[in-house]
């Protein structure tokens, strides 16, 4: 299987070099990319004015073995993250959210949660850590949060490096690690250097790979038909622990969050 170059990529490397025949299946695929997941040889073929012979042939001038190899290809990238297309037929983009949410929901554990909930209540610090896409929800978990309780950090911050601060860590502090598909190459080594502490890492689908060493692996579905993925049920999850959090503070999230508001209102940052 030719490794992470997705098929329009690799017709226009080798285009230069195809005979007429495979140019006439280039044409079409760069035009009706999709065809390559809904059209078997014979279709394409039949598309081109070519054969099922020359098509076959198309598919191993870019370097796959088969049309099958070339669209599990292409399907792999997709679950890898990369913004490709693969619905065949028009999104219903609120299925698709529904569902996500309904799957990450269902797997949840309750009792999970209920422990997650404690620490993230209890301890004496919390940070959060995301990169990439997963930064900005690391910045929106850390900001919930901060609103019931105090010290709760957010890393990496803007241009500085880990190494310090993770060495600075409390006995009791819960990591809240969020890494979905196309980490980082420091995410492996972070979670190995992790290991030994509390933390809960929520996660794609493919971050199950580390299920053995964090102490709460979190899986949310993303969907995969649309170009980009959809963070949703991240998201939501995110809301699910805050509100847990709240509720089980009580007296004394309610409190600060009262100072919080009165502090805007002090300040005037926020609209009347």
């Amino acid at each position: 299987m030719v490794s992470r170059k997705n098929l329009l990529a690799l017709i226009e490397q080798h285009y230069p070099a195809l005979p007429p025949s495979s140019r006439a299946i280039a044409n079409y695929l760069q035009k009706n990319p999709l065809a390559m997941l809904s059209q078997s040889v014979a279709d394409i073929a039949g598309n081109t004015s070519t054969s099922k012979a020359t098509v076959s042939r198309f598919f191993r001038q870019l370097g796959f073995e088969s049309h099958q190899d070339a669209k599990q290809n292409y399907l792999a990238l997709r679950q890898s993250g990369v913004p490709l297309e693969t619905a065949t037929a028009p999104t219903d983009q609120a299925k698709q959210e529904l569902a996500n949410l309904q799957l990450t929901y269902h797997n949840l554990d309750s009792e999970a949660l209920q422990v997650i909930t404690e620490k993230l209540a209890t301890a004496s610090r919390i940070t959060v850590i995301g990169f990439r896409n997963a930064y900005p929800m690391a910045l929106h978990f850390r900001q919930q949060l901060k609103q019931i309780r105090s010290t709760v950090r957010l890393l990496p911050q803007p241009g500085q490096t880990l190494g310090e601060d993770l060495l600075d860590m409390a006995e009791d502090e819960v990591i809240i690690l969020m890494g979905f598909r196309r980490r980082t190459r420091i995410f492996s080594s972070l979670v190995e250097i992790l290991k030994d502490r509390y933390t809960v890492l929520i996660t794609d689908p493919t971050g199950q790979v580390y299920n053995q060493k964090v102490n709460h692996l979190i899986v949310c579905h993303l969907g995969q038909d649309s170009p980009f993925d959809s963070y949703a049920a991240p998201m939501s999850v995110i809301s699910l622990l805050c509100n847990r959090v709240y509720l089980q503070l009580g007296d004394s999230a309610f409190n600060r969050s009262d100072r919080i508001t009165r502090a805007y209102d002090q300040l005037g940052e926020l609209e009347p």
